[in-house]
């Protein structure tokens, strides 16, 4: 890919991680287990365990990966390996976190994204709060994923046809 096109992916991807960063911390630095819960049921009690659980990994992968994009972008000479190494592990640790929780407190349902209709599920239904963050964070990963999908599959073939492990 030209250096040029990668160096531009990396800028917008790191503003899209700088957003979405922006809106986990504001919500789990104002949420705690016991406001997200305020009928104290047991079974609500694991589900918003797990899904802030979700939520600072999550949280973490993005930060790892904005400061990534941020050294790939600060170098004096544009690395473009490294950088495309950096837009790889957006995909797979930041986009696939997203879509694939571990805790699986949500998930996309694909039929609902050629409705209009949000894609997300819940489990369980959460507080209005905690579901927007999830809706709002959705917008932000489905334009990463569609703009890194080179890189789940074109970037690899590229490295393994070169002889690299990845």
């Amino acid at each position: 890919m030209a250096m040029f096109n990668v160096k531009n992916i990396c800028e917008s991807s790191r503003a899209r991680l700088k957003d979405s960063i922006d809106k986990m911390e504001q919500f789990l630095n104002h949420h705690s287990l016991s406001q997200l819960n305020v009928e104290n049921d047991p079974a609500m009690d694991e589900f918003y365990r797990n899904y802030l659980q979700d939520t600072r990994h999550l949280l973490v992968f993005c930060e790892v990966s904005y400061e990534k994009l941020g050294v790939a972008l600060r170098r004096p000479t544009f690395n473009t390996d490294y950088a495309e190494k950096a837009l790889y592990d957006v995909f797979h640790s930041c986009v696939s976190s997203f879509f694939y929780p571990k805790n699986e407190c949500y998930s996309e349902d694909g039929r609902y994204a050629y409705t209009g209709q949000d894609a997300i599920r819940f489990r369980k239904k959460p507080c209005r709060e905690a579901r927007d963050l999830i809706i709002d964070l959705s917008k932000i990963f489905e334009e990463l994923r569609e703009e890194l999908a080179y890189y789940e599959t074109d970037y690899v073939t590229q490295r393994r046809l070169q002889g690299e492990k990845i």
